[in-house]
């Protein structure tokens, strides 16, 4: 029976997905990451899904690939490599273009291939012993695509020393360099994890998608194509039922 490596439920507006190898610290192999987009992308595809959750069993969020695939990797050829990457790349870009915001939830360590899936995801809650780190460098290795999301997430003086460096660092340093947004201690983590996910899923999920998509899609645009996206986005958003609610909401509270 193939094991299932990604669990997924969603529930209260918030879709929990879990890597599911706690004996192997939730390492990367080819079917987990397949299993992962797969979830990734019903996720996207459920009415009721507001928020993505995004955690792992065990003791650890993710330690990276998987011993066996690095074995792999050795005896491959090029053509072979691209392809086992460009899986990670398509992951990387299905978080990216997901209408909702996602959550990493880090406890224990997020390691190479797992670091990257994190810093991914929209958002990052770590608890307060949780490790981050791309270590590929040490063994003559590149964290070659999350680099376009890292450059884009911390300065590129501290993006550039957490891929030579190949450091493993604290959630505390990861939140000094902007990696990860919310520090909790542990003993608390669930709960706020899981508070902080509530409250974002009770938010106008119109407003969520919009906001989403116009801030990545700025990525590319001059400052006068951004203004006018803005524009754009600042109309359709004054047509949703959402704001229409929101404002018949706010201005009732100010008359009373």
């Amino acid at each position: 029976m193939t094991q299932t490596k990604v669990l997924l439920e969603t529930k209260d507006g918030i879709a929990r997905i879990t890597l599911n190898r706690p004996e192997k610290r939730n390492a990367l192999d080819r079917e987990l990451i397949a299993q992962l987009k797969d979830a990734i992308g019903a996720s996207a595809d459920n009415p009721d899904c507001r928020v993505v959750l995004l955690n792992g069993a065990g003791t650890d969020f993710c330690s990276g690939a998987d011993l066996a695939g690095l074995e792999k990797t050795a005896q491959a050829g090029v053509l072979d490599n691209m392809a086992d990457a460009r899986q990670t790349a398509e992951l990387f870009l299905m978080i990216r273009n997901h209408p909702h915001p996602i959550i990493a939830a880090v406890h224990g360590r997020a390691l190479a291939g797992g670091c990257g899936i994190a810093t991914a995801c929209d958002l990052v809650l770590a608890a307060e012993s949780a490790q981050f780190g791309y270590p590929e460098v040490n063994i003559g290795f590149v964290p070659a695509m999350v680099m376009a999301i890292l450059r884009r997430s911390v300065s590129e003086k501290a993006a550039f020393e957490l891929v030579v460096g190949g450091q493993i660092i604290s959630a505390g340093r990861a939140h000094e360099v902007g990696l990860a947004h919310r520090v909790y201690a542990d003993d608390k983590f669930t709960t706020e994890v899981n508070a902080y996910a509530a409250t974002l899923a009770a938010k106008p999920a119109s407003a969520l998608m919009l906001s989403k998509r116009l801030l990545y899609n700025m990525d590319s645009m001059s400052f006068e194509a951004a203004l006018e996206a803005g524009v754009e986005i600042n109309a359709i958003a004054r047509l949703t039922e959402d704001c229409r609610r929101g404002i018949a909401r706010f201005l009732s509270k100010a008359k009373s």
